[in-house]
């Protein structure tokens, strides 16, 4: 009969050398998965963007009219108008080039329309030269314009519509509001 002390060793030598495999594996599994890209598929994942990144990450420019694809477009903040019309695809066969101001920056929530030759300015929308037109602007046009948000654009169209129109940019200084500072910022970028 065998000795039980040698089986016994042979026993535990055996158990020994199994938890050690298991160890060595599970050690392995850490360190491969610890080594291992982010994000499935074997791509690493995207860095999280940090508040500053998100905030200026993009504005959207919604691009119609003569060009070779038209659509709503990411842009960058303080991108211009060539810059959505390139997006856009270029322009389309029969686009009035010059009925759009290129070097004009564009605003988040823009509707951008490039016309054909010989088509009529939309109303609201900017002119040829870039210039808003006080006239025919629409509160988003005229929120396109440095200091003007919601309640001025509201108070130029008010002023407007009781005054029959503006007959000259200096009128801007009879709404509520605009004061000599705010209308030098606004003087060169309007238009009656």
């Amino acid at each position: 009969m065998d000795d039980p002390e040698p089986r016994r060793a042979r026993i535990q030598a055996r158990a020994g050398a199994v938890v050690v495999l298991v160890l060595v594996g599970l050690g392995c599994a850490v360190l491969v998965s610890a080594l291992a890209p982010r994000g499935g598929g074997g791509e690493l994942a995207p860095p999280t963007p940090s508040a500053t990144e998100a905030a200026s990450a993009g504005i959207l420019v919604h691009v119609l009219g003569a060009v070779v694809a038209p659509g709503l477009y990411e842009l960058r903040e303080g991108d211009r108008v060539v810059d959505a019309v390139a997006a856009a695809g270029g322009f389309a066969e029969g686009a009035d080039q010059a009925g759009v101001n290129l070097a004009r920056p564009v605003a988040d929530g823009e509707q951008l329309l490039v016309p054909l030759v010989g088509q009529a300015p939309v109303p609201g929308a900017p002119a040829a030269d870039g210039r808003v037109n006080l006239n025919t602007a629409d509160a988003a046009a005229l929120e396109t314009l440095p200091r003007v948000g919601p309640a001025l654009a509201d108070r130029i169209i008010q002023w407007r519509d009781a005054n029959g129109g503006f007959t000259a940019v200096e009128d801007l200084l009879n709404v509520s509001g605009i004061g000599d500072k705010t209308f030098e910022g606004l003087r060169d970028l309007v238009t009656v």
